[in-house]
C-alpha cells in the first residue's frame, strides 16, 4: 500500500493516531471508509483501491472500522477531515448518520463519495455496479427457484439503516409478491447479515421456530455464510435453501456442500477500482457524464438529478462458477 496505514483491527482511536503519525508522508487523496475491516469482500475492495491509486499515481487507501458502526465511521470520516484529505468515499452503514460530518467535508471544501448508498444526503456521487431493482429480483429468482415456488422465508440484511441493502430486500419482496403468490416472508427482515455469528444464531432460531422454513434470502456479506453454516449443521442444506451475496473464497466450501445454493455479486475489487477512479475525477475538478467509460466496468448511466454512477455487472455465485470465481482472488 502506497499510503502507511493498515486496516483497522484495534479501536478505532488506536487506528486514527496511526492514520495521524503517517498523514504527512502521504499526499491525502482518496480514502476510503468501508462497512467493516478484516471480512473478505473489503479485503478484497482494498486490493482494488491500491490497484488504482498506483495506476493513477495518487495515494488511496482503505479505512475498516472495527465493528459495522455508524459511530466509528462518522469519527474516520472526522479524523479525515482533519487530514485534509481530498476525497473521501464512504460505504455506509446509516446514510443519515454520516449527513452532517458530511456537510462538515464539503464545507472544509472536501468531495464525497458513496457506495451503497444511493439516496444518500450531503454526497457528490453515489457509485452502484448494479441496479436496485436488478439486484434484488435476480436474488428473489433464484430462491423461488430453490424453493419450487412457495413456502416460508426469511430476509436478512446488513442493519435495517443500511439504505441499499433494504432496498434490495424491498425489491426482491415486490418481486415475490407479484411473481410467486405462495411464498410467504415469516417476519420482519432481520438485520444481521454483517455479522457472521449473529446470521448463524439468527437461521438457528429460525429453524426452530418455523420446521416449514424452506429459504433465508441474506443481503450482506456474512449472512449467507453464518445461514448456510446453520443449515448445514442442523443437516437441512436440501430442505432450507440459502441465497445471497457473498465472497466466494469465504463462501466455497458452502456453495460445494449445498448450504448456499447461490448469490450475485459484483467484483468488490473493481467497486473499488471504480470508487478511486471517480475519485481521482472529482479531485481533477472534472464531473461524471453519462455514457462514459470507466475501464474494468464499461459504459455507465449518470443521473445528475439523483447523483447516481450505475454500472451492471454481476456475477453469479454457484456451483459452476465457484471456482472461477475464487482462482480470480475474490
Amino acid at each position: 500500500m502506497n499510503f502507511p496505514f493498515k486496516r483497522i483491527v484495534a479501536p478505532l482511536s488506536v487506528a486514527i493516531i496511526a492514520l495521524a503519525a503517517n498523514a504527512a508522508m502521504a499526499a491525502n487523496d482518496v480514502a476510503v471508509v468501508v462497512k467493516i475491516g478484516g471480512i473478505p469482500w473489503f479485503n478484497a475492495m482494498e486490493v482494488g483501491i491500491k490497484k488504482a491509486g498506483s495506476e493513477l499515481g495518487i495515494e488511496s487507501w482503505m479505512v475498516g472500522p472495527t465493528e459495522a458502526d455508524a459511530a466509528q465511521q462518522v469519527r474516520a470520516v472526522e479524523d479525515l477531515i482533519a487530514r485534509k484529505v481530498k476525497v473521501i468515499a464512504v460505504v455506509p452503514n446509516d446514510a443519515k448518520a454520516l449527513e452532517p460530518v458530511f456537510k462538515r467535508a464539503h464545507d472544509a471544501g472536501i468531495k464525497i463519495i458513496t457506495h451503497e448508498s444511493p439516496d444518500q444526503k450531503n454526497g457528490d456521487w453515489n457509485i452502484e455496479l448494479t441496479t436496485v431493482a436488478g439486484f434484488g429480483e435476480r436474488h428473489m429468482e433464484s430462491l423461488a427457484k430453490a424453493m419450487g415456488g412457495k413456502g416460508k422465508y426469511a430476509v436478512f440484511v446488513g442493519s435495517l439503516t443500511v439504505p441499499l441493502h433494504n432496498a434490495w430486500a424491498d425489491a426482491a419482496i415486490a418481486y415475490q409478491k407479484k411473481k410467486y403468490p405462495d411464498m410467504v416472508q415469516v417476519s420482519d427482515r432481520f438485520g444481521v447479515a454483517e455479522s457472521l455469528d449473529d446470521s448463524y444464531r439468527t437461521t438457528q432460531d429460525l429453524m426452530r421456530a418455523n420446521p416449514d422454513l424452506k429459504g433465508v434470502l441474506a443481503f450482506g456479506s456474512q449472512g449467507p455464510i453464518g445461514a448456510g453454516r446453520a443449515v448445514l449443521e442442523q443437516r437441512k442444506a436440501d430442505k432450507v435453501a440459502v441465497v445471497g451475496p457473498f465472497s466466494p473464497g469465504q463462501g466455497a466450501k458452502l456453495i460445494k456442500e449445498g448450504g448456499i445454493r447461490e448469490g450475485f455479486i459484483w467484483n468488490p475489487m473493481l467497486a473499488g477500482e471504480v470508487i478511486v477512479r471517480i475519485g481521482k475525477l472529482l479531485e481533477d475538478g472534472k464531473e461524471p457524464t453519462d455514457g462514459m467509460e470507466i475501464p474494468g466496468l464499461g459504459k455507465v448511466g449518470v443521473n445528475k438529478a439523483t447523483h447516481n454512477i450505475l454500472g451492471q455487472k454481476l456475477e453469479a455465485i454457484n456451483k459452476e462458477t465457484i471456482d472461477k470465481l475464487v482462482s480470480m482472488g475474490l
